[in-house]
């Protein structure tokens, strides 16, 4: 993701990140409720199914993070996504994406 931020590849590193997210959720899943994991890559509702306790802060960044997946996937959405993503919307992205990662190492490692 910073790879891909550093080379201005906005769009990708924001990809990129959610999936750093959607991994650790499945690591989560893995962890506390089974090996069989959904395949899903909404990532709210993974970590309600995860059981996590979450801020309100919390769920909207995953749910807003989860949009990166899509509107970098499909092309109906990939011209408006590019044009909102600056240096500085992902910049902003990213610290979102670090601390969410930062938390879900956390409930991973206890």
């Amino acid at each position: 993701m910073q790879n891909m931020f550093s080379s201005g590849e906005y769009v990708w590193s924001l990809f990129v990140g959610h999936l750093c997210i959607e991994k650790l959720l499945k690591a989560c899943y893995v962890k506390s409720v089974d090996a069989a994991v959904p395949r899903i890559h909404d990532l709210y509702k993974l970590a309600d199914r995860c059981g996590l306790e979450m801020t309100e802060g919390q769920k909207d960044a995953l749910q807003y993070v989860g949009l990166f997946n899509i509107e970098a996937r499909y092309e109906e959405y990939k011209r408006e996504f590019y044009q909102k993503c600056t240096r500085a919307f992902a910049e902003e992205n990213i610290a979102t994406i670090k601390g969410l990662r930062a938390w879900l190492l956390e409930k991973i490692n206890s």
